[in-house]
């Protein structure tokens, strides 16, 4: 009877005394423990086609025993680049912003790849110079842009001189179509104007968001244009410019509801502001919708807890920020090659709107 042969078991070497248990280990540990070079262990990390199967079996069995994961920073030796994607954002609403990391979160899980967050103050003058040490000292794979530094054209145009790849998510086009998100507030807004006029609505005012951002100019001008096709002017005492915010909301809705000759509905150009208008209304007794009609913009989840619950033009943040975070993995000839990316807003209709009652 022939010898039974034996299953060759490759066992990571004993352990150095520098392996202290339960003490995390870093990748210079993982090459000692394996006997490899770091360069090693950063291509078995990066799966490297370079690594011989007994090489890289040896070190995957390091890693198993010491329960050792990988920091982006650590697989990214082999390709001087980090392993983290960026998103660089000037944006007053909270849940804004946590919608647009979600969606990023949605995009990278499971690709290696992890999210950092660089809140800035574009009206600053160094934020520019700020943005790009973030992403230098980082060494970031790529970088989302979010309104409003996404309309930024001198904050693009950096991120291109040090070579460093980014999506921007805009109302509009504003640059190559493989860098573009692209979210039609103009339509929204005015799919917003038609509905008020279809409950006849004719005394109207407007909340709009600050004059620097791209996303408020289109906002306002789709509502005031698709009134217009119906023959009806918003006068300049019935359009307030806010800031975004529920504070800004508030201080607007305090004019416009102010006197006798208020507003029969107000279209305010996101939820956080159509909530200052609702405190407003509460305070002075004016009853919503039967005396006043309240239409929000974003239907972020303000939106359905207010009571009543408030029509809002929804826009889909969180499959922006998937969408944007997607064009960054992609390798960059497949990249360079893709479409403009587009979402499409449209109105939620709850319990806010009514037709006037005068």
């Amino acid at each position: 009877m022939p010898p039974r042969k034996k299953t060759e078991r490759i066992a990571p070497p004993a352990k150095s005394a520098s392996a202290v248990p339960g003490k995390a280990q870093t990748i210079n540990d993982i090459a000692r423990l394996a006997e490899v070079s770091k360069k090693t262990v950063s291509r078995v990390i990066n799966q490297s086609p370079l690594v011989h199967k007994e090489t890289r079996d040896r070190v995957e069995a390091v890693m198993r025993e010491f329960n050792y994961t990988p920091d982006p920073f650590a697989r990214g030796l082999a390709f001087r680049r980090s392993f983290l994607i960026g998103m660089v954002y000037d944006n007053p609403t909270a849940q804004y912003i946590v919608n647009m990391q979600y969606g990023a979160l949605d995009a990278i899980r499971d690709s290696g790849f992890e999210l950092v967050v660089h809140p800035c103050d574009s009206r600053s003058p160094g934020y520019i110079d700020g943005v790009r040490r973030f992403v230098q000292q980082q060494k970031l794979h790529g970088v989302m842009l979010v309104p409003r530094v996404s309309e930024d054209q001198a904050l693009a145009d950096m991120l291109a001189e040090i070579d460093c790849r980014y999506s921007r998510i805009a109302s509009v086009s504003l640059d190559q179509a493989s860098r573009m998100v692209i979210t039609h507030d103009r339509d929204g807004a005015a799919e917003a104007a038609d509905y008020l006029q279809s409950l006849g609505h004719r005394d109207i005012a407007l909340i709009t968001g600050p004059s620097s951002y791209r996303s408020a100019h289109e906002r306002t001008a789709g509502f005031v244009e698709a009134l217009a096709k119906r023959g009806i002017e918003l006068p300049r005492e019935r359009v307030v410019e806010a800031g975004y915010t529920f504070e800004s909301g508030v201080a607007s809705a305090e004019r416009l509801l102010a006197g006798n000759q208020r507003p029969t509905a107000i279209f305010a150009g996101n939820d956080e502001m159509a909530a200052g208008v609702y405190k407003v209304a509460l305070r002075a007794g004016i009853s919503i919708p039967q005396e006043l009609s309240v239409i929000g913009f974003d239907d972020s989840p303000l939106a359905s807890r207010l009571w009543p619950a408030l029509s809002s033009v929804r826009l889909p943040i969180r499959d922006m920020g998937r969408i944007a975070a997607s064009m960054l993995l992609a390798e960059p000839a497949a990249a360079s090659a893709l479409a403009a990316a587009s979402v499409r807003p449209h109105l939620i209709v709850r319990d806010s709107c009514q037709p006037p009652a005068r």
